[in-house]
């Protein structure tokens, strides 16, 4: 089985990724792509609530925590550092493409979003991006989206990753 395509959405602190992600998904799901996502928190998180169970295994001291039931799971799993990105992708093979949230420092191609009320600068050169999402008119060469323009990102991705629905 061939990995998975993994493209990055960037873009600067509530520039919309995470609402241009969304309709994103969207449009590629209409399509019958089968699609992954994986978020950076830099800060690091916590999914379990005080007290459920799995709270209370991991609370005793268990390493890795797993839930499951008829229509999805769950792994909590200590790690000794964080997992790069290629590690991650290997835990979700069967995808058509995975969409990261963040990780702009990685090697992998980019789609940048950009709101002009936010920034007036790229956090990308044109040699990383796959397409830019924004507001504004910028000439760097790469293929440039209006924000609405989920759609359209998701037709590029399809086109130049070679993805069909099933």
């Amino acid at each position: 089985m061939a990995k998975p395509p993994i493209v990055c959405v960037v873009g600067k602190s509530d520039a919309g990724k995470t609402t241009f992600l969304e309709k994103l998904i969207r449009e590629l799901k209409l399509r019958k792509v089968r699609v992954g996502t994986i978020k950076h928190d830099a800060h690091g998180f916590d999914i379990d609530k005080p007290g459920k169970d799995t709270w209370r295994h991991a609370q005793a001291g268990a390493d890795a925590v797993l839930i499951s039931s008829p229509d999805k799971f769950a792994l909590i799993k200590k790690v000794e550092e964080e997992m790069n990105l290629d590690r991650l992708a290997e835990l979700i093979p069967d995808m058509d493409i995975i969409i990261t949230e963040g990780y702009k420092r990685s090697d992998k191609p980019k789609i940048e979003i950009n709101r002009t009320v936010h920034s007036r600068e790229l956090l990308c050169g044109a040699e990383e991006l796959v397409a830019l999402v924004s507001d504004a008119r910028w000439d760097m060469g790469v293929p440039l989206f209006g924000l609405e323009d989920a759609a359209g990102v998701a037709e590029l991705l399809i086109e130049k990753y070679g993805l069909s629905g099933r």
